[in-house]
């Protein structure tokens, strides 16, 4: 009997199976502006995220892992969400945002749609405080 609390939907398998803007390789490949570092230590997730911006707004963006299928999924949600935002709007989006872009993560695994905001977050804040 299969247990609804580890059902994921489509669109989550899908970011899962093939992220988007998915950093593969060496992040010097990358011109990114700024990079924000994050981890979780009681799960183990860590997450890098790279952002280039022009005229205050994301115009690309990339991420790296080491996280599970949730956190891939909603990292590459969220690199899509704030592809051509402006950094505050880009700082706006919330976890149930991406879960609903998504079409909703398992509850005992909302908690990975967090990280990758955090990385972004901070990867904002040092490219305003010029830490790039």
């Amino acid at each position: 009997m299969e247990n609804e609390d580890w059902i994921y939907s489509e669109k989550v398998k899908e970011h899962f199976l093939h992220p988007r803007n998915f950093l593969m390789g060496d992040e010097s490949n990358f011109d990114y502006d700024a990079a924000g570092l994050v981890g979780n230590p009681i799960c183990g997730d860590q997450m890098k995220m790279y952002i280039k911006v022009k005229d205050n707004k994301i115009v690309d963006i990339r991420w790296k892992t080491y996280g599970c299928a949730s956190a891939i999924a909603s990292t590459s949600a969220l690199s899509e969400l704030a592809k051509g935002r402006t950094l505050d709007d880009a700082l706006l989006i919330s976890a149930k945002e991406i879960d609903d872009y998504l079409g909703n993560l398992p509850k005992h695994k909302f908690h990975c749609s967090v990280l990758g905001h955090e990385a972004l977050a901070d990867a904002i804040n040092k490219y305003k405080n010029g830490a790039h």
